[in-house]
């Protein structure tokens, strides 16, 4: 087994479509610090399956999405390949070129392809399993990695030698096999107190189908009594119907009489009417002469009553003109006696005046004499 090609879109740093070709058996990527190149570590590990952002040298794990520049928007995706080759048949698959894919959507969805089909993480990390490879395998090497095997952290050199030697598998498919062992037992658990509840409902299920057993019985019963009464309804209904029919024809008779004494009423109603026509003809040019005369004595009477009320509006105009002239000389001989009173009012108004204006010069003179002794004072 061999690795091929790595193709990296929208991860981290590469903004571009990158492909890196392992064409050789040793191959080397060199450049200065913050060019990517632990980046490409990363992309190998996030693509076998890594789920710790934390490894990843991440906050977490929408970050490896490409977060755009000043220059260029930001990426809605990420997706990294690993293209192997199978001749040697180490993978346990009949394909001669594997090639698995993990894409990551800004959304937040996740989706892994083996061959451009989607599959499971389950089923990629299954296909390495006897390998070596994984995304916690020592094959490969990140920052940090060859201290933690120095410093022998968390057991670090263990688990390179068990993986090494090929027992990490069977590790795993111990704890995965006693996963399912204790699930079983909560099972087993659960099914108990299943077992147990159900035991407490027999009980209850037994009650209730004796009740079930007595209603359908009960409901039997009622069902052949509901017959028998129905029996006798329907007799005694096909009695009433006899002689409801008996009692249909006697009205049909009696209604079709009606309909031939109805039928002489109306030819004599016709013949009432035509003479009734006639003298209402009769009548309405009677009335018509009547109308005439009716309206010729109102038109008299009408103007007899217009002459009598200008008559009437003439006499009480001469006795309302009588009133006013009455009036108007009563108004004159007031006013005369007003003005006289005025006359004298003013006057005596202006012998008042002439005195207060006296007294205005007094004061002024005492004003400016109290002046010049305030003056003094001061």
């Amino acid at each position: 087994m061999r690795l091929n090609k790595l193709e990296i879109k929208g991860f981290k740093s590469f903004a571009n479509d990158t492909v890196i070709n392992f064409n050789e058996d040793v191959i080397g990527i060199v450049g200065p610090n913050g060019s990517g190149k632990s980046n490409i570590v990363d992309a190998i590990r996030w693509v076998l399956g890594e789920q710790k952002s934390k490894e990843l040298r991440l906050e977490k794990m929408s970050n490896v999405i490409f977060n755009g520049t000043k220059k260029r928007k930001q990426a809605g995706i990420a997706q990294v390949s690993l293209t192997f080759e199978n001749t040697k048949n180490l993978l346990p698959t009949e394909y001669q070129t594997v090639r698995i894919t993990r894409l990551l959507y800004r959304s937040g969805e996740s989706e892994y392809q083996l061959n451009g089909v989607t599959c499971r993480l389950k089923d990629i990390t299954s296909l390495f399993l006897d390998t070596g490879i994984g995304s916690n395998s020592y094959a490969i090497i990140a920052l940090g990695m060859v201290d933690d095997l120095l410093n022998d952290k968390d057991n670090s050199r263990r688990k390179m030698f068990e993986q090494a030697a090929g027992i990490s598998k069977y590790k795993k498919r111990k704890r995965e096999t006693l996963n399912k062992l204790k699930n079983t037992s909560d099972d087993l658990d659960r099914i108990e107190d299943l077992l147990f509840e159900i035991e407490n409902q027999l009980k209850q299920l037994e009650k209730q189908a004796k009740r079930t057993k007595r209603y359908y019985d009960l409901k039997e019963k009622y069902k052949e009594l509901s017959i028998e009464l129905a029996a006798i309804k329907l007799d005694s209904y096909k009695e009433r119907y006899k002689s409801f029919e008996t009692r249909l024809k006697e009205e049909e008779d009696r209604f079709r009489q009606y309909e031939i004494d109805s039928h002489q009423l109306e030819a004599s109603l016709e013949d009432e009417k035509k003479s009734n026509v006639d003298k209402e003809r009769l009548l309405s040019e009677r009335q018509r002469d009547l109308n005439t005369l009716v309206g010729q004595i109102r038109n008299q009477e009408s103007q007899k009553s217009i002459l009598t009320q200008k008559m009437n509006f003439i006499q009480q105009s001469q006795v309302k003109l009588s009133e006013q002239i009455k009036v108007a000389k009563a108004k004159s001989e007031q006013l005369t006696n007003d003005i006289d009173h005025y006359r004298s009012r003013l006057n005596g108004d202006k012998n008042l005046e002439a005195e207060l204006e006296e007294k205005l010069d007094a004061a002024k003179l005492h004003l400016d004499e109290v002046r010049q002794s305030h003056g003094s004072i001061k």
